[in-house]
Order: C-alpha cells, then structure tokens, then sequence
C-alpha cells in the first residue's frame, strides 16, 4: 500500500484570549462542511505528539490517503495579560495608541493602502470617545435633576453624576462581548505599546515558536506547514526568519511551507521601531529554504486585503522570492446566501479563510492543511492576483 502523504501544522492564531480548543472546534465543524462541499473524506482524532495543544486528521482525496497532525502555538496568556481590565487602563490605552498611529505619521500611509482596516482601527476609539461623553451626559443629567430637585444643589449633583457617569462606562465595557471594542482597543494597544517593537514576553514566546518547529523538521514528514493568521501572520514571519536565520531548516528533511491569511502585517511594520519584523520580512521573502503563499481577501475589512506585506513595508529587496499574493476572493467563493449572512460581521468574515467555502476555488483550507498535495506545488502555476497592492508607502523603512 503506498504511504500516507505526512503533514505536519503548526497554526499561529491572532490576538485572541480564547482557549486553544475553539480552534479545534472550529476546525472539525467546518472541515465536514467543506469535504461534504468538495467531494472527499476527513476524519479526526487524537495526535501520536501530544506536545501542546491539537489533533489529527486523516484524508482520502480521490484515493490518495493522508496523514496530519496540527497544533496549536498558544500565545493566549501574552494576550490576556496585555488586556487591562481597569476602565481607567483601557483609555489610557487609547489615548497612547492613537498618539502612536498619529504622531509617526503611520495612520496616514496606512490609509493609502487599504481604508477598511484603518476604519477598523479608529472604531474603537470613535466608540470608546462616544461611550464616554454619553455616560457623562447622561449622569450629569440625571445629577443635576436631582441635586435641584432635592434642594440640596450641585455638592449632591456631582458626586452623583460621577458614580453614574461611571456605572455607564461599566454597562458599556459588559456589553462588549457583541461591540468588541474594549478587545479591539487591546489588540491595536498591545502591537502599538513599543512602537513595533516585540515586547520581551513575546520575543521569548517567538524563540519558543522557532525552536518547535525545528523540532518538527527532524520528524519523518513530508511537509511542515506554518499557518498565521491576522496578528498571527507578522509573528510568523519573525518565528520562520528565526529559524531560517540560525540555519535549522535541513536541506533533506521535509518541505517548510508558510500559509499567512488575512494580515495585518502594516499594522506593525508601519510603526517606527518595528525594525525586527522589518528586518524579517526583507530576510524572508528572499529564502529558498521554504515556500509562502499569502491569502487574504479585500472584502475582509479586518485585514490589509491583496496589500503584500514586503513591498507596502518599503523592504523588497532585489533577489525577493515570496510571498505569492492570492485572493480569497469572497465574492466569487461565497454563495450569495452565504455573503448575505455574513454581512456586518466582521468577525466572521475576517475568519472566513479558516473555514468552509461553498463555492471554493484553489484556496480551500483543509485541502491545503490536510490534502495530499504540499502548498508549494498547490499555487506553483499561480501569479499574484489581480488587484494586488505593491506600493511602498511606509514611511519607516529602517531594519
């Protein structure tokens, strides 16, 4: 019988406080919808690694077999130690992030690109800002109706408004599991807090990442798959530059692939101090070592849609190889009943490359992370989409 094809993925999430299992979750539902869709079998189970979180996969695509195992690279506990849970924390939070975006000029160059993720950014500052002033008015009102109704005047009016003023803002942080724009005003704080610059958790966390893969590449695979996705996706380029840097990809091992899906990569690299990650992708894109296909959609008003994360950086050097831009094309890979539903979620949609497509084309995620066929070899007939946006525009371009 001839061998399984073997893979191996190791999945970078976003900035997200979630357990890792929801991916697990996530995964499997949407895996049966997309091999009921496109005509092959997936069944899951337990992985022979137990080393931190997944599960595995077994596939039979028109009588080719496989074998994978994914695991999840948790870096949860940096995001919910980043998230303050003070009020108080989260507009000085605000108030320092904008300064960040404004004050280096990067707002502006960003808006260049792409305006959907850029108004995606300034949502929760619009939000929080309104927030504020209709718990203060709502307060003083209701203060001051009853410091005069009382006859006692203000000296009871404004302690009174205070306390309202603030039960408001906490009604409102309570309400944010359906807003999300205390957890939105975290994840652009937490990328602006050093200007770019990795925080030391998280560059210790990025060594951690580089050193299990490489443990990975001396297993017996046929591909070792990196997938991040959104803030995911710029921490996967620092995590393969780490690796291909200090000269652990072994020449005869297994295929090193990079799967980026809906980044956000400008975000970071826009800022002034980002020299690291800038460094990194000018250092990436050149390597031969691996293959990197960026998939991104610009219906997704989460992610710099078609933006290359290289050359809109300012970093393309003359020998860059990757990554090949492809369009998730949303408008074509969706039903219209599908695009309806996810109409006004942003969320959703900006976690559309993780699951099901009704209509899909060559992007289809679980035939990439669990199909017989190495990425490489999948979009090696591909150009770059039409629509790409290949402009340097930042304005920091310093490695």
């Amino acid at each position: 019988m001839t061998r399984p094809f073997r893979r191996r993925v190791l999945y970078i999430p976003g900035y997200d406080p979630i357990p890792p299992r929801r991916y697990r979750e996530l995964y499997k539902r949407e895996g049966v919808e997309q091999a009921r869709i496109s005509g092959y079998q997936l069944e899951f189970g337990a992985r022979k690694d137990r080393t931190g979180f997944g599960w595995g996969v077994q596939g039979d695509f028109a009588g080719e077999r496989t074998e994978c195992e994914i695991e999840v690279l948790v870096w949860a506990d940096i995001v919910q130690g980043s998230m303050g849970h003070s009020i108080a924390a989260t507009y000085s939070q605000m108030v320092r992030t904008a300064w960040a975006y404004i004050g280096s000029g990067a707002l502006f160059r960003l808006m260049r690109l792409r305006r959907g993720p850029v108004l995606a950014a300034l949502y929760p500052v619009v939000v929080l800002i309104l927030q504020l002033l209709s718990s203060l008015l709502i307060g003083g009102l209701i203060g001051w109706f009853i410091g005069y109704s009382t006859g006692l005047g203000w000296w009871l009016g404004v302690p009174v408004a205070l306390a309202l003023s603030y039960l408001g803002l906490k009604l409102w942080q309570r309400a944010d599991g359906k807003i999300f724009v205390h957890y939105l005003m975290h994840d652009y704080a937490f990328t602006a807090q050093n200007k770019g610059a990795y925080p030391p958790a998280l560059e210790q966390r990025i060594k951690e990442f580089s050193d299990r893969i490489a443990t990975c590449l001396s297993d017996d695979w046929d591909e070792i798959l990196i997938v991040g996705h959104s803030s995911g996706a710029y921490l996967g380029v620092s995590v393969l530059a780490d690796l291909v840097r200090s000269g652990r990809v072994p020449g005869s091992g297994p295929r090193l692939s990079y799967l980026s899906l809906g980044h956000v990569i400008p975000m970071a690299s826009f800022l002034p101090d980002a020299n690291c990650l800038r460094a990194d992708l000018r250092y990436l894109c050149a390597r031969d070592e691996l293959d990197w296909i960026d998939v991104s959609a610009p219906g997704d008003a989460c992610s710099f849609g078609l933006c290359d994360p290289v050359s809109v950086s300012g970093v393309e050097p003359d020998d860059r190889r990757h990554p090949l831009i492809v369009s998730a094309a949303f408008r074509q890979t969706l039903s219209a009943e599908k695009q309806k539903a996810l109409r006004g979620h942003w969320f959703k949609l900006h976690f559309q490359y993780l699951c099901a497509f009704d209509l899909p084309r060559d992007y289809d995620y679980f035939a990439i992370t669990a199909g017989p066929v190495a990425l490489g070899r999948r979009f090696a007939e591909r150009r770059h989409s039409p629509g790409r946006i290949a402009r340097a525009v930042n304005g920091w371009t310093t490695t």
